[in-house]
């Protein structure tokens, strides 16, 4: 069984920083696409970065996050981070990881950040 298990989401203010962790267990992290997510109330779930392992490795990340947010991963502790710098009000969503593993989407409970002064 696959358990993401996100931490670090805070209530911080505009401009400051905030790194999220996703810890996992029962998936191989060394194999596995990792992603951060995030849904603000009456909004969709968006992508905000993901790290793939094959082809190489390729990143992507949200347009919105460009330049202010970086995912990486520790391969021995099976986590993932997500770094945020100058956060705005509109980051205010909650936080989720996600891996799509063996044929489905694994998620997270979910990290609250909230930008507000």
């Amino acid at each position: 069984q696959v358990r993401l298990v996100e931490s670090g989401g805070d209530l911080v203010q505009p401009g400051g920083s905030l790194r999220l962790s996703c810890t996992g267990s029962g998936i191989n992290f060394k194999i596995a696409t990792l992603a951060w997510y995030r849904q603000a109330p009456g909004k969709q779930r968006e992508l905000v970065a993901r790290q793939s392992v094959d082809a190489g490795g390729t990143t992507d990340v949200a347009d919105f996050a460009k330049g202010r947010f970086t995912i990486s991963r520790d391969w021995a502790r099976n986590r993932v981070f997500l770094q945020m710098n100058s956060l705005r009000p509109e980051d205010t969503a909650m936080y989720y990881c996600n891996a799509p593993y063996y044929g489905r989407d694994w998620w997270g409970q979910g990290t609250q950040v909230t930008v507000s002064s």
